[in-house]
């Protein structure tokens, strides 16, 4: 019996159509049906590849007992948080507040005017693991409903205070010494001995290398560098990295970077994309950038839809088991290779009887000292043998957001390594974006079955911004930064909180909830904010136009008051701010003819600004052919016929 949820399009609500609840999505009926029969929202949110959203859909959501329940005292509304970031981050905070945690599945009750009242994540469907059983909770929730109304209105009323409170407050920091503090907090958390910051859970967190790596190359300090290096080939030989079939899963479970959480997202592949061709472009360390390749690889492959756009993500699970795809038995790569060559195999990528991965293997290059491992034929056999296994769910919506980051990164691959087919999967995308997600200024969120979501987010505006500009300087074509500016301006126009500084999430005239929040923290996904900065620097840095110069000195000062508390937390931010401090070099092209810069764009710097000039006066030929004009560290170079 299917329920409301079977005509929509994402992946995670149509994972629970057919469930017993009742479900709504996120629409004015399920509301306005909770006002009628006087019963409170039961919000679940989460998406579709989300291991502990699986468990809880199938111990309570699946049960008829427990459905019983919530359909009887409740309204009960689903949504996917990547198309409704709003939604997700308004009680995301929320649920922090109540409980001081958050994360996926989230469980919110509110009332219908959409006010929380309490909150929690998971809750398994019997107590155990120290927490109430989900019954429980419901049971106790419509008792409280019906006869302490009071008390729970009492609860909403102080939490979204407390919520509005804490993003109108002015933050007291002068934003002095950011970069140095952050550098010395992410030193301190370093971890020297296996890379990456912190203990377990580690988090790949790109723009945080990102940020290092720029700053050792303007301070000149090497240790920075090395730490970051550290961490590329620590993550390159773990099993957080496919070694059969490319790509990154999302977080490793252990400080080692061998265990995995397996699901794999888009936005991590292409963040470490651009890192790792970034790095390669300053230390020329092939791994690096055959890392990025094999990484591209994987998502041109097996999450690119024939249309171009970029699929979200791919799930951990299997067969009801978390990793089972990803894993093997020493008997199967046997099998599959033969003795030799599979004995060979196994001696290199740590595949044993006993496992390295609860009875299995992952394969990984972490116990490698760096041999000459030449097993390109084997990992081909093994990548065909692996796709028999039952079929991973892959969630195919696509998202501007991501889609963006994956056009910038391979647009910045395309530099890296001159090859043509990245460029080309780029521009095929942001084609894609245009004429599916696009009408004239206003960007959509998410696609998929022929269908647009209503509305964007200042998240899309930013990161197209962002790939346009990417694509403007692999490419050197004036369409791509006319239509960078033309978002960018858009973005300002619909988000700008033109009072108190920074961005919203959502346009100020479509916000419907109690607040609109305003990101600043750079988490797993840079944000907006961080983003919106950034897009500001490069536009004035490749146009000079003083309106992107105004926007970014605002930006700049309100992010880093944000980011005075905790500045390594601020690290796209910092990252943004110290390419204002530190420009890039400007490289003006003069041509004598428009068909020598199909040569010269294959050669371009990663981060530099670039433009090209006609003959003039000011910018003359030199010996009749094309002159480069560069400027660095405040001071021009001698015009040269040299690429620099």
């Amino acid at each position: 019996m299917s329920n409301h949820l079977k005509h929509e399009t994402s992946p995670y609500l149509l994972q629970h159509a057919e469930n017993p609840v009742n479900w709504y999505p996120w629409c004015g009926e399920a509301f306005e049906k909770a006002r009628r029969e006087d019963k409170p929202i039961f919000l679940s949110v989460g998406y579709s590849t989300c291991h502990w959203c699986h468990v809880m859909a199938r111990e309570s959501f699946e049960n008829k007992e427990t459905a019983a329940v919530l359909n009887r005292y409740f309204i009960s509304i689903k949504v996917d948080r990547e198309e409704r970031p709003d939604v997700d981050s308004v009680y995301m905070s929320a649920c922090q507040a109540f409980t001081g945690s958050g994360g996926w599945p989230m469980s919110i009750f509110m009332t219908w005017d959409k006010k929380p009242f309490f909150a929690g994540t998971y809750f398994p469907v019997h107590a155990r693991y120290g927490m109430p059983g989900f019954s429980d909770v419901l049971h106790a929730v419509a008792e409280q409903w019906k006869d302490g109304r009071k008390a729970l209105m009492h609860s909403a009323a102080q939490v979204i205070a407390h919520l509005k409170q804490s993003q109108s407050g002015q933050k007291s920091g002068k934003g002095a010494n950011l970069s140095e503090n952050a550098v010395k907090a992410l030193a301190e958390s370093f971890d020297s001995k296996y890379g990456g910051f912190g203990a377990a859970p580690k988090f790949p967190m790109p723009h945080n290398l990102l940020f290092l790596a720029y700053y050792a190359q303007v301070t000149d300090e090497p240790g920075l560098l090395e730490m970051v290096e550290k961490t590329l080939i620590q993550m390159r030989k773990g099993g957080i990295f496919d070694q059969i079939g490319g790509g990154f899963s999302r977080y490793s479970t252990d400080r080692y970077f061998l265990a995995p959480h397996f699901e794999k997202m888009l936005y991590d592949n292409a963040l470490l994309i651009i890192v790792y061709a970034a790095v390669y472009g300053v230390v020329r360390k092939q791994e690096y950038l055959d890392t990025a390749i094999k990484t591209a690889e994987y998502v041109l492959g097996e999450m690119t839809s024939s249309c171009g756009g970029f699929f979200s993500a791919q799930d951990a699970d299997s067969e009801g088991e978390e990793g089972r795809y990803y894993t093997f038995t020493l008997e199967e790569i046997l099998a599959v290779l033969g003795e030799e060559k599979g004995r060979q195999f196994s001696d290199a990528f740590d595949i044993t009887a006993d496992g390295n991965f609860e009875g299995a293997n992952i394969p990984n290059l972490l116990k490698s000292h760096g041999e000459n491992l030449d097993f390109k034929d084997e990992l081909g056999k093994l990548y065909a043998y692996r796709k028999n296994r039952r079929k991973l769910h892959l969630d195919d919506k696509i998202l501007v957001s991501w889609n963006s980051m994956m056009i910038a990164a391979l647009a910045a691959l395309y530099r890296a390594c001159g090859k043509e087919k990245y460029l080309q999967a780029a521009v095929k995308a942001q084609v894609f974006i245009e004429n599916n997600l696009c009408d004239g200024r206003f960007l959509s969120a998410s696609w998929r079955d022929n269908r647009q979501s209503e509305k964007g987010f200042l998240d899309d505006y930013a990161f197209y911004t962002a790939a346009l500009t990417e694509l403007y300087h692999s490419t050197l074509e004036g369409v791509y930064l006319e239509k960078a500016q033309r978002f960018c301006r858009e973005a300002v126009k619909r988000f700008a909180d033109h009072k108190r500084g920074g961005f919203f999430l959502s346009d100020s005239e479509d916000a419907e909830l109690f607040m609109n929040p305003k990101e600043t923290y750079d988490g797993a996904v840079p944000s907006g904010n961080s983003v919106m900065a950034y897009n500001f620097i490069r536009l004035y840095q490749l146009t000079g136009k003083e309106e992107y110069r105004t926007y970014a000195d605002r930006q700049i000062a309100y992010m880093s008051a944000q980011a005075g508390e905790y500045p390594a937390g601020y690290s796209m931010f910092l990252f943004a701010k110290l390419v204002n401090d530190y420009p890039p070099e400007h490289i003006r092209i003069v041509l004598k003819d428009d068909r020598e810069l199909g040569k010269i764009k294959r050669k371009l710097p990663l981060l530099a600004n670039v433009t090209v000039a006609s003959e003039s006066r000011e910018y003359p030929l030199i010996n009749g052919k094309a002159t480069y004009y560069v400027c660095k560290n405040h001071i021009c170079l001698a015009p040269s016929n040299t690429f620099p």
